[in-house]
């Protein structure tokens, strides 16, 4: 795994958390439409759920799913800042919190630290290049 991929991480936990939860929106829409279902009398002993019964036990474990995520973005997080803490290069270091860590765009980027976009991206692959050197370095390896 480069870096970029190594850094990227968090963002596409973000996203995949941020999915999730509009999946409950949509779950909560309809756990909270109310309409009258007609069953016929049952002649075995078997219980079906109803339909509102499936989407709560499906909201259910959607949370749960996303309590998970959560933690664990919790964590990658404190261990991705912690392995740019180690970058020695001052503007590298916030060029990549910045990115990685706050997910800013660009542009956010850009306008942060006062350069010409371009400019930026010439610097986010020198500090990737950097990144890389630590990421493969034995030392990295072994933790």
């Amino acid at each position: 795994m480069n870096a970029k991929e190594y850094l990227s991480q968090a963002f596409n936990l973000d996203q995949l958390i941020n999915c999730k939860l509009e999946q409950v929106a949509v779950l909560r829409n309809q756990a909270l439409k109310v309409t009258s279902v007609i069953h016929s009398d049952l002649v075995q002993g078997s219980k079906q759920r109803s339909p509102m019964e499936n989407t709560l036990v499906k909201l259910m474990n959607l949370e749960q799913e996303i309590d998970a995520d959560i933690d664990r973005l919790v964590a990658l997080k404190q261990e991705l800042k912690d392995f740019v803490a180690g970058i020695d290069n001052p503007l590298y270091k916030l060029l990549l919190e910045l990115r990685y860590l706050n997910g800013s765009t660009w542009e956010e980027v850009a306008a942060i630290l006062g350069y010409d976009l371009r400019w930026i991206y010439r610097l986010h692959s020198k500090a990737l290049k950097d990144a890389n050197r630590i990421l493969s370095s034995p030392e990295k390896r072994c933790t």
